[in-house]
């Protein structure tokens, strides 16, 4: 077995002149973590009601979209939309095909998550809003989505960890994020491991950012969302 030559591990003089360079792709990064998420949520809230809908044609169509969408590789997801819909005559740019994909598979996610906390509510205060008078959408919005909220925070917050680090995959579709720049970099000097152990440290970082916002957020819940 050879000697490791652990020189060529981690160059660091390598690593602090690469890392402005990678760092230009952090906002697309961001950007398709972020609004993904945002969208992916307001997408998922209407796969969960029509999940826990009573009428089947509105709960086997998501039952449907939320399986295929959990039991499809997102990188297949990615490849359809900016490799082969263009052979149907639309064409999306990477960042496109990006924010589209990622979207409509996180929200297959988070729709199970809002779901399952739209469910933990007490029954007892969707019959206190009825004889109120409060209408199905009313008592959602004012009563139920409040409560669920304090509920969903941690695993939705797990999804937008998921999504920061599975932006990585739009690399492959050219888009040219963290690791897209970092794989610039180590194709140029060679150095293939001190690049992805670079990028590995700033995935880190920024995910960690994301768990402080997210104790931040269950604490806030905690105290004013009890139910």
């Amino acid at each position: 077995m050879r000697d490791i030559q652990w020189e060529y591990i981690f160059d660091i003089q390598l690593a602090i002149e690469s890392f402005p360079y990678v760092m230009q792709g952090i906002w697309y990064t961001l950007l398709i973590s972020l609004v993904s998420m945002a969208a992916g949520l307001i997408i998922s809230l209407f796969l969960a009601i029509a999940r826990a809908s009573d009428r089947s044609w509105l709960r086997w169509p998501a039952r449907i979209y939320i399986s295929f969408m959990r039991g499809v590789p997102i990188l297949i997801i990615l490849f359809m939309l900016y490799f082969g819909f263009p052979f149907i005559g639309i064409e999306f740019n990477a960042v496109t095909a990006a924010l589209i994909g990622f979207s409509l598979n996180s929200a297959a996610y988070m729709a199970e998550i809002n779901r399952s906390a739209i469910a933990a509510v007490p029954r007892g205060q969707w019959e206190s809003a009825r004889s109120l008078g409060f209408s199905y959408w009313l008592t959602m919005r004012r009563i139920v989505l409040p409560q669920a909220s304090r509920i969903a925070v941690p695993p939705l917050t797990n999804v937008l960890l998921d999504l920061i680090k599975a932006s990585s995959l739009a690399a492959m579709i050219t888009v040219p994020e963290i690791f897209q720049m970092s794989r610039i970099v180590a194709g140029r000097e060679m150095d293939y491991m001190t690049m992805f152990i670079l990028v590995a440290l700033i995935y880190w970082g920024i995910c960690s950012v994301m768990t402080v916002l997210q104790n931040y957020l269950e604490k806030r819940f905690e105290k004013y969302g009890e139910i």
